[in-house]
């Protein structure tokens, strides 16, 4: 039989660790037996361990499109060993097909959330088989009776202001010189909704032209840099990278998540990448706080955009992001409602955060 106050929460990507954390440690103060358990992608369990979130890791991480396959079935086997011994009352995960499938097992519901809908095989192998999903309002797909929308992000479960307020001060190396700061995200497309994809193509002389024009371009990369670019390397600890977009003029990258981190903290974002969801569109077109362009897209041309995103007034963005955070809500207050809902506590009723409806 399942336990009530038990609560099984899967991290398979850095994103996963922000996303869940603060709910982490507002459950587990509310009295919940919270077990974490990860699969190592990139900084995942460095950044569980910084943040102090007691963690049992399964599997590690995956270096070719053949380790995804060998990597996920150990993975699953070992999730499946744990829930069956601990009967949680829930079992959390982001887009996580070994959640669906150990729901299965005895009384325990198996909870997703996703914004990412060009995971089309994740999405396929997960989402019909949950008890519950939850995604952004702005998402594009529809799962069904057991699909729930809510008006936020998966990102403001973390940037949201009930939890987050940068340090306005940039690690030592980080300074920009006199003009603006851009960070440049370059991603390892090793996940596997990336397989196949480019990023960003001329990458010298995109820089050359954001330089000529005085910025100080500094680099975020999930592998290695080429000798010519080594020195833009932005050495910052995983647990810091909110504060250097915060501060950041630009972010200009590859990265979903970061393009939608930067908007949420009042930094412009320029999306290169041929990727898209509805949660970026919804930036673009309802908060302008992104701008999106084809990974095709000439060095000029992107040049040309960061221009004109960086001559825009800091006024503007902060205006922007307000509007965001006056429309959308906090996200960790709602995944905690949701796992209150489901393990029969008694919740009191908040119209803003309810697991039931979406309020547009």
């Amino acid at each position: 039989m399942a336990d009530d106050r038990r609560i099984v929460c899967t991290i398979q990507h850095p994103a996963h660790v922000h996303f869940f954390r603060n709910a982490i440690t507002e459950l587990r103060d509310r009295g919940y037996d919270v077990h974490v358990f990860a699969r190592e992608k990139d900084v995942a369990c460095e950044l569980l361990e910084r943040y102090g979130i007691a963690h049992q890791r399964l599997a590690g991480p995956v270096n070719t499109p053949l380790d995804l396959l060998a990597v996920q079935a150990r993975y699953e086997y070992e999730i499946l060993r744990r829930v069956r011994r601990l009967q949680p009352a829930a079992v959390l995960g982001i887009g996580e097909p070994a959640i669906a499938h150990v729901s299965a097992i005895g009384d325990t519901q198996g909870i997703l959330f996703t914004d990412t809908e060009h995971a089309a095989l994740q999405n396929a192998v997960s989402l019909p088989f949950a008890d519950r999903v939850y995604t952004p309002s702005a998402f594009w797909d529809d799962y069904g009776a057991h699909h729930r929308r809510y008006p936020g992000y998966h990102e403001l479960a973390y940037l949201h202001p009930n939890w987050f307020a940068p340090d306005p001060a940039l690690p030592t190396g980080l300074e920009p010189a006199d003009g603006p700061l851009v960070v440049l995200r370059l991603v390892s497309w090793n996940a596997a909704h990336d397989i196949g994809r480019t990023g960003v193509a001329s990458l010298e002389r995109v820089i050359a032209g954001l330089e000529r024009f005085g910025a100080t371009v500094r680099i975020t990369a999930e592998g290695a840099l080429p000798p010519t670019l080594a020195a833009r390397r932005a050495d910052v600890a995983p647990d810091r990278m909110h504060d250097l977009l915060a501060r950041a003029d630009l972010f200009l990258g590859e990265s979903a998540t970061m393009a939608i981190e930067s908007c949420l903290l009042g930094t412009p974002a320029l999306y290169v990448s041929d990727l898209r969801a509805g949660v970026l569109e919804e930036l673009e077109g309802r908060y302008r706080l992104l701008r999106w362009l084809s990974n095709d897209a000439h060095p000029g041309e992107i040049v040309a955009h960061a221009r004109e995103l960086l001559r825009t007034g800091e006024s503007t963005w902060a205006k922007r992001r307000r509007r965001v955070l006056a429309e959308k809500i906090d996200t960790t207050a709602f995944v905690v409602d949701v796992v209150e809902d489901v393990a029969g506590a008694d919740v009191e009723e908040n119209d803003s955060v309810t697991p039931e409806v979406v309020h547009e």
